[in-house]
């Protein structure tokens, strides 16, 4: 997918967000999760990722259930995502609907320590 292409999907699907992106965008834009900046669908090595910490090297990928038949592909795909210099972690669309303080936490004890 070239660069123009994955830009227009990029901003397609940040204009049609997921049920489960909504509450946790609003926990992550404006700096709000101790002050790291959070970009949403964000072109990255071919793929678009659900949200990014650029200065953290860190994405975060929602999965609804069809994922559950998608784990070779999404292993494949966070591996390239990886080779860019970025850790991955994943959640359930439920993690998020059920237990957003739980996506949250894992999320601050995937950032560095911020600089003292």
């Amino acid at each position: 997918m070239g660069a123009a292409m994955a830009n227009a999907f990029a901003r397609r699907l940040r204009k049609n967000a997921t049920e489960a992106e909504r509450p946790l965008w609003a926990r992550l834009r404006r700096q709000r999760l101790d002050g790291n900046r959070f970009r949403r669908q964000v072109p990255i090595a071919g793929f678009i990722a659900d949200f990014a910490c650029h200065s953290a090297k860190l994405i975060i990928e929602l999965d609804g259930g069809q994922h559950a038949n998608k784990v070779d592909q999404d292993c494949r795909r966070a591996a390239t995502i990886e080779r860019e210099g970025y850790r991955v972690i994943r959640f359930w669309n439920n993690d998020v609907f059920e237990n957003l303080e739980g996506v949250l936490e894992r999320i601050r004890e995937a950032l560095p320590e911020p600089p003292s």
